[in-house]
């Protein structure tokens, strides 16, 4: 089959490898334009455009998917599929009707359930059990298109963000290459999304990773992970940005866990955001309800280290409350 992809981060990269070694016909790549990146601003190619050139395949770059231009280019390649994995944009209806077989997403959650920018992200954080894929045929709607194949994976305990982006990731290719098998065999059945479970899942900024201290610690714990290795959880310790990258919640006796009387007189008379404990490789903070405790953590302009080693670098006094972004408290001194 003569395919056009679709396609811009990491995440793409593997649908792409496994449609060109599938036999199929990758007649063209488009992405989105080169962006700078880091401190030097230096122009960084999309990781889907790298990967096409490694393979050979003319890549295009339009910088609106409605340019009359850029369309008829498409009318031109005459792709019997167009494949979109994390292109970044919406397609218009002149392209949909384009490809005969149509245009098939690969979508980062089962649908009909967390439709839109961060499906991945936001089952982490909501504590989901299951996530996965599904191809669905294009329409004009986010993501509301007919669901044509899904595949489940389950999530840890302690997932992050990133580790079940790798998980769908490489789920892509195999699932892709069996929706245009059955497609091209006839036997591919189209499923409507009900109306019912569906859910947005909106777009992450680094406002969202602005720790609330008021909300549970499992809540939080499931932030944390969520948004590791982007945009990362944060909370500001005296006036300085603190990343938490790992962390676990005091379970209570309810839940198993006999809290001794020490924990239980802290946890009582603090407040949410308080270090409740700063003790050897124990970081304890109150929250909203419950304690959790800080394993891995990173302050503004030094490196990720074990919260022993943060302790031993940056004394934090218990009593100490954390705070969102812009509230000021006391110096941190350095040893």
């Amino acid at each position: 089959m003569k395919i056009v992809f679709m396609g811009t981060p990491d995440f793409a990269v593997p649908a792409l490898e496994a449609l060109e070694k599938s036999g199929h016909q990758v007649i063209a790549v488009v992405t989105q334009p080169d962006k700078p990146k880091g401190r030097s601003r230096t122009m960084s190619m999309p990781p889907v455009k790298e990967k096409a050139l490694e393979l050979g395949i003319p890549v295009y770059q339009p910088v609106k998917v409605r340019d009359e231009a850029f369309i008829q280019i498409l009318k031109e390649l005459a792709p019997e599929a167009i494949v979109v994995a994390a292109f970044g944009r919406i397609l218009p209806k002149q392209i949909l009707d384009i490809p005969p077989y149509g245009c098939i997403n690969i979508h980062g959650s089962l649908l009909p359930k967390y439709r839109g920018a961060a499906p991945i992200q936001w089952a982490v954080i909501d504590g989901e059990k299951e996530a996965g894929l599904t191809t669905m045929m294009m329409d004009t709607g986010i993501d509301t298109g007919d669901m044509l194949e899904k595949v489940v994976v389950q999530v840890a305990e302690d997932e992050t963000g990133g580790s079940l982006f790798e998980k769908l990731s490489a789920a892509g290719g195999p699932l892709i290459c069996s929706t245009l098998k059955k497609a091209e065999e006839g036997t591919l059945t189209r499923t409507p999304q009900p109306a019912e479970g569906a859910t947005y899942a909106k777009m992450l900024d680094k406002e969202i990773g602005d720790i609330d201290w008021e909300r549970d610690a499992e809540s939080i714990e499931r932030l944390i992970r969520g948004l590791d290795p982007w945009p990362s959880a944060y909370t500001s310790l005296n006036g300085k940005t603190l990343k938490l990258w790992k962390a676990v919640v005091l379970e209570d006796e309810a839940e198993g866990r006999k809290v001794p009387k020490e924990e239980r007189v802290l946890d009582r008379e603090s407040v949410p955001g308080q270090v409740v404990r700063a003790k050897k490789d124990e970081l304890l903070v109150k929250t909203g309800k419950g304690i959790l405790k800080i394993l891995s953590l990173q302050l503004e302009g030094k490196k990720r280290m074990d919260a022993g080693a943060f302790l031993r670098g940056y004394p934090v006094e218990e009593g100490t409350v954390l705070t969102k972004k812009g509230q000021i408290g006391a110096p941190l001194k350095e040893v």
